[in-house]
């Protein structure tokens, strides 16, 4: 879903467009993860255990990757604002 791509040798142009990008997506990341933390909570009420816990973890992963990347773009984009 998210690739690790090197943020410090992308232009200026692509950084922004890069973000745009990943704020266009943050919709439908979240309907994603609530997807999956519905069916672990449906299969938490119906006596299983494995899967609800399986599923939380995957949908926090998810969570975390995307808010890591956002940043690291922003804070790439913010570093070569202030060195101009």
């Amino acid at each position: 879903m998210f690739s690790s791509k090197d943020y410090s040798k992308m232009t200026l142009d692509e950084l922004v467009a890069e973000e745009k990008k990943m704020k266009s997506q943050k919709i439908t990341t979240a309907v994603f993860i609530g997807v999956l933390i519905g069916i672990a909570v449906y299969a938490a009420t119906h006596k299983s255990f494995v899967l609800p816990v399986i599923l939380l973890i995957f949908s926090f992963l998810i969570g975390s990757r995307y808010s890591q990347n956002l940043k690291s773009i922003q804070a790439e984009i913010n570093r070569r604002d202030t060195t101009r």
